[in-house]
């Protein structure tokens, strides 16, 4: 059992921190100040090799690995946990297409999403229907080689500023659950689409947060990923992966929070000592880093097991995405309270930081229901002995 890095990856770590500290670090408070959407920076991390991290390399992408994909996010989200999140979305979104769209839709679009000349959205999440995917109201009916596809999309991160939608739509009968539902390849820009307001969010300010309705829009049944009816199975083989992506931003969040908080104990004096000498102070710094390390062995083991097709993959995947995401929250706040009021003030980077960690707690499945996938396969035969 070898943990530590090859030589490739330790290149692909040093790569994706220098491009952190050149494109994101220097700019993250201005861009969430201002709810700016980076176009520019986004399409530099294309030319990178960053928004095909693991289609094959036969279909333009980098061919990496599951692994390889949190390494380069950890790195990246210390410079803007923000605009990271929506790089780990856009690899969903590209991948999606390359694995499971036709010939046709491969060469149209999977090009064009790796270079970041297009931009992508995952569309799952509706107004009245969250954690219950399964329960989805958007339509897509057939009619002769099309789909009409009508309903509507809540929180899609990107939207308003993509190219292409990856909808997942109900093209089975109003109660056929997640067998009826399948995952369609929509242009932003196809004829009954609208989009709503830039939502005014906590954090993630960097990427628009949109409502998308569609009304009547029509797009080839060629536009299909993978068979009808597949969708909802997609949409979690695409979710597993996601989860690992944002724990990896939430690893990111914590070891710049860590690095920060060293920094300032070292450097503030408080009753004639510096605060790295108070003991109360040393053993929360002790804590921070001692759950950052375990956060991040679950979150490697998780991708592993990902990368072999492990059959609990998906199990390891929730345990990770649960632990390292409210790790990651909980370390920035630490952070936030040993530099007092400091931390408080938006000239520090650890109150941008605190919202930004917060909501990777709630997306990509809230940790609530992290908990429910654990736990109804912890309750399946044999499992929990399969976990030692």
């Amino acid at each position: 059992m070898d943990f530590s890095l090859t030589d490739d990856q330790k290149a692909l770590v040093q790569a994706a921190a220098d491009f952190s500290r050149a494109e994101l670090a220097d700019h993250a408070a201005e861009w969430d100040a201002t709810s700016h959407f980076p176009v520019d920076v986004i399409r530099r991390a294309g030319e990178a090799g960053f928004l095909g991290i693991y289609i094959p390399e036969e279909r333009g992408g980098l061919g990496l690995s599951r692994l390889d994909a949190s390494l380069i996010f950890e790195q990246l989200s210390q410079g803007c946990i923000s605009t990271t999140a929506y790089l780990t979305i856009h690899n969903m979104v590209a991948w999606m297409v390359a694995s499971w769209g036709n010939e046709a839709l491969r060469e149209s679009w999977v090009e064009r999403l790796i270079s970041g000349e297009c931009l992508g959205c995952y569309c799952l999440t509706e107004p009245g229907s969250g954690s219950d995917a399964a329960s989805l109201r958007t339509k897509a009916v057939r009619e002769g080689d099309e789909y009409v596809i009508s309903g509507s999309k809540m929180f899609i991160s990107g939207a308003g500023a993509n190219d292409v939608l990856v909808v997942m739509a109900r093209t089975g009968a109003p109660d056929s659950g997640a067998g009826g539902v399948s995952a369609i390849l929509v242009p932003a820009d196809a004829a009954g689409i609208e989009y709503g307001k830039n939502e005014e969010k906590m954090g993630w300010k960097s990427q628009p947060t949109r409502l998308i309705s569609f009304d009547g829009v029509r797009v080839p049944v060629g536009n299909r990923l993978g068979e009808e009816g597949e969708g909802f199975k997609l949409a979690m083989k695409g979710l597993d992966g996601g989860r690992l992506n944002i724990a990896s931003c939430s690893l990111g969040a914590a070891q710049h929070a860590l690095t920060l908080s060293r920094n300032y104990l070292q450097e503030r004096k408080q009753f004639g000592r510096e605060l790295a000498q108070f003991q109360a102070l040393q053993f929360k710094l002790a804590d921070m880093a001692t759950e950052l390390a375990a956060a991040r062995l679950m979150v490697r083991h998780a991708a592993w097991r990902l990368d072999q097709g492990d059959p609990e993959a998906t199990a390891y995947c929730a345990m990770a995405k649960r632990f390292a995401t409210d790790m990651g929250f909980s370390v920035c706040n630490e952070a936030l309270q040993l530099h007092g009021g400091y931390g408080y003030l938006r000239e520090f980077p650890l109150e941008r930081m605190v919202r930004d960690t917060r909501v990777h707690q709630i997306l990509e499945g809230t940790n609530e229901i992290m908990r429910v996938i654990v736990a109804r396969r912890l309750l399946a035969d044999g499992v929990i002995e399969a976990l030692q």
